[in-house]
């Protein structure tokens, strides 16, 4: 599953990223309010953990909005206050659970679990980038109606970039997503593999799908 974690406390990212992470969830991070809707407007996400209390835009906002555009993507609400009033209001601004703090770790994986198994129905099992498609289910990647065979690192890198289509990924971002790491580990493995990935989805097709964003990172996009 990928996860959208919002969190301005560098600590508590820290250990939620972690814990998620030890269940194998790809984890993206936010710290500003404002930046949660346009994100979740373009990319798919299984579920967002949401903390209320944030720069930009509070979570109970954020939440409104995202249903008013018609996001149906489950979140949890994350608090600093218990007060039952608050959880009501968050649950009517259509919130799908919620958790005080300080809580367990072990509780939040599952709660997060829960919601995600409930949204499975909701998501795409084939993702399509052009006439590049992606099974989630069997992990056949085809173009044009041609098989590409993948490793399975190749494959996450894959799904993490037709997730992501239309945004350019940073090194650190692909190597937190498809490697699991929390750590930049200072070699080329990134770009080892954006390299393979290119030769088999791009190589022999006029149209290229797999771009590098000179300094910023790389971006799986239709053609204009």
């Amino acid at each position: 599953m990928r996860i959208l974690v919002v969190e301005d406390d560098r600590k508590t990212v820290s250990f939620l990223r972690k814990a998620l992470q030890a269940e194998s969830f790809a984890v993206d991070i936010l710290s500003e309010g404002n930046e949660v809707l346009p994100t979740v407007s373009t990319q798919n996400f299984d579920v967002v953990v949401l903390d209320i209390m944030l720069p930009g835009r509070d979570g109970l906002s954020i939440v409104k909005l995202m249903r008013k555009s018609g996001v149906k993507t489950p979140v949890l609400l994350l608090t600093a206050r218990s007060e039952v009033s608050e959880r009501v209001e968050g649950l009517n601004a259509g919130a799908d659970d919620y958790l005080p703090k300080p809580f367990a770790l072990a509780e939040l994986v599952a709660r997060v679990r829960a919601l995600g198994r409930r949204s499975g129905d909701n998501q795409p099992i084939t993702l399509r980038v052009d006439d590049l498609t992606l099974d989630t289910v069997t992990r056949v990647a085809r173009r044009a109606g041609r098989n590409i065979e993948l490793a399975t690192r190749e494959y996450r890198l894959l799904e993490f970039l037709m997730r992501s289509q239309g945004r350019v990924c940073g090194r650190m971002d692909i190597v937190e997503n498809v490697w699991d790491y929390d750590f930049d580990p200072g070699t080329n493995l990134v770009d080892v593999y954006i390299m393979r990935l290119r030769e088999k989805i791009d190589s022999g097709f006029e149209k290229k799908l797999l771009h590098t964003v000179r300094g910023v990172g790389y971006v799986l996009r239709e053609p204009a």
